[in-house]
């Protein structure tokens, strides 16, 4: 099954992507890893992207959607896999749909988790993190002694972009950019919405049973 899953800033798609990805057995696909990956690995379109990223340039749309055509094609897409991150903008949609049509792997479903601003707000102002990759949240995660990380006893700190300025920028940015995504998809009529204020476990069950659907 080929899954695009789509969400606001949030919205909980890795978290969630990370389950489904092993329950279904299919790759979880981000784009910052794939960004990742072929930038330590030197591939030549990995160099052209560190061109860019070096200088704080948001990687073009061209080189971008080569990394995810090559991601695609590898083996373990073969039963099919799990887009989370991209597309954000019509154009990248538009891209990715040629790019799909070309290898013959055309999306299922997109599956859309629905969260209100207040509710974004809460869960990203609330995040800690710490230099170890450890993350917490100080009301639905918190840390055995506040402001330390359980695993290295590292100071915690918030990210820039979790201050909630910062946070309602970034939602604006989505509203204006990704959100008209939404009515790109229900056209295409490929959009599923999930209610995504439940539990963790709540909208991975929601998700899923959408998924059941395309095994």
């Amino acid at each position: 099954m080929n899954v695009v899953l789509f969400g606001p800033p949030g919205a909980g798609k890795g978290t969630q992507a990370k389950e489904l990805s092993q329950k279904y057995d299919i790759p979880h696909i981000s784009t910052g890893d794939i960004l990742r990956a072929n930038v330590r690995e030197g591939t030549e379109l990995g160099l052209k992207a560190k061109e860019y990223m070096d200088k704080g340039e948001l990687v073009p749309d061209q080189v971008l959607i080569g990394l995810i055509k090559d991601r695609l094609e590898e083996p373990d897409c073969a039963n099919g896999y799990l887009l989370d991150g991209y597309p954000r903008t019509i154009p990248q949609a538009d891209a990715l749909d040629d790019i799909l049509k070309e290898i013959s792997k055309p999306l299922d479903v997109v599956v859309n988790i629905d969260v209100s601003d207040e509710e974004l707000i809460g869960r990203l102002s609330g995040r800690r993190m710490c230099k170890c990759g450890e993350s917490y949240h100080i009301m639905f995660n918190s840390p055995k002694e506040e402001g330390v990380c359980n695993a290295c006893g590292g100071q915690l700190y918030q990210r820039d972009d979790d201050r909630e300025d910062v946070i309602r920028q970034r939602l604006v940015v989505y509203s204006e950019k990704t959100k008209p995504l939404i009515d790109y998809y229900e056209e295409k009529e490929l959009l599923v919405n999930i209610a995504g204020n439940g539990t963790v476990n709540e909208v991975f069950e929601a998700i899923s049973e959408i998924m059941d659907r395309y095994k």
